[in-house]
C-alpha cells in the first residue's frame, strides 16, 4: 500500500487544512492533561499532522508501515530544517524506546485495522507505548461517511497535472469499503502515467471502540464529533476519540 501513491498523496490532500487540523489536535490533548511533552503519530504517511505538531510546541515522533511515506515525510522535514525522527513501525506492534505522553493516530489510520484483533492489538501497544496518566487521541471516518458518503457515486477530479477516477464498494457483511482508484499523472514530456491504487478501509462502531478500549487498560474513554467537544453522532462523518492510560495510584 501507498507505494506509488506517496509521491502524489500531498497533492491529493491540498485541500486539507493541516493547521486546522492541529489546533483542534492541541485542544483536545490539552483537555487530556498534555500540554507539552512527547508525542507519537502512528499512521502518520507523509508528516502533515507530525509537523504542524511539533511547531505547536510538542516533541514529536512520526511512526508508519510505508517506507515511502516516510521518506517524503523526512523529504519535507529536512527541508523545513526540522529533526523529527520517522519511524518504520506496524501500529499494531509500536515498540518504543520510552514513553509518551500521548500517542495519536489521525486522518483514518485506525480504519486501515480490519479485524477486531487488529484493533485491539493497537491499544495495547498505544498503552504499553503511553506514560501512565498519558492520553491514547485518534479519529476514525464513521460508519455513515464509509457507507452513504464515499459509495454515493463515482468520484473524479481533472487538475493540471493529475486526473483520478475514484470508485468505492461497500460490504455490509465485513462492514468495509473498497477503495479504487485510478490516477493520470502528467509527465514533463506531456504524456500521462497511468496509476492505480486499491485500499480497504472497515467502519468502527462506538460500541467497539469503547470495549476494546477498556479491555486494553484505557479509561475516561469520549467520542466526539467533527472537530467539536460535542458528543459523537451517528450522523457525523468523522469521529475523534480520547482516552487515559490511568496513572500507578489509579
Amino acid at each position: 500500500m501507498y507505494q506509488d501513491f506517496a509521491e502524489i498523496y500531498d497533492a491529493l490532500m491540498n485541500d486539507v487544512n493541516y493547521e486546522s487540523w492541529a489546533d483542534y489536535y492541541t485542544r483536545l490533548l490539552s483537555v487530556y492533561g498534555v500540554k507539552s511533552g512527547s508525542i507519537c503519530e502512528c499512521a502518520c504517511g507523509t508528516g502533515n499532522m507530525t509537523l504542524a505538531l511539533h511547531r505547536r510546541g510538542y516533541r514529536m515522533t512520526g511512526a508508519d508501515l510505508s517506507r515511502e511515506m516516510l521518506w517524503q515525510a523526512a523529504q519535507k522535514s529536512r527541508k523545513q530544517g526540522i529533526i523529527i525522527p520517522f519511524v518504520q513501525q506496524d501500529m499494531r506492534a509500536l515498540n518504543l524506546h520510552r514513553p509518551m505522553d500521548a500517542v495519536l493516530a489521525t486522518c483514518d489510520g485506525v480504519n486501515y485495522l480490519l479485524k477486531e484483533e487488529d484493533l485491539l492489538s493497537f491499544f495495547r501497544a498505544a498503552h504499553r507505548a503511553i506514560r501512565p496518566g498519558g492520553a491514547l487521541i485518534f479519529d476514525v471516518s464513521t460508519p455513515h461517511k464509509l457507507r452513504d458518503v464515499l459509495c454515493a457515486g463515482l468520484l473524479c477530479d481533472d487538475r493540471e497535472d493529475i486526473t483520478y477516477l475514484w470508485g468505492n464498494t461497500w460490504h455490509t457483511s465485513r462492514q468495509t469499503v473498497d477503495l479504487d482508484l485510478c490516477f493520470f499523472l502528467r509527465e514533463e514530456d506531456g504524456r500521462y502515467r497511468r496509476m492505480e491504487e486499491h485500499q480497504t478501509q472497515r467502519a468502527w462502531d462506538q460500541q467497539t471502540i469503547k470495549e476494546a478500549l477498556w479491555k486494553a487498560g484505557f479509561r475516561a474513554v469520549s467520542l466526539y464529533g467533527d472537530q467539536t467537544l460535542n458528543a459523537a453522532k451517528d450522523t457525523d462523518q468523522r469521529w475523534h476519540i480520547a482516552a487515559t492510560r490511568p496513572g500507578d495510584e489509579d
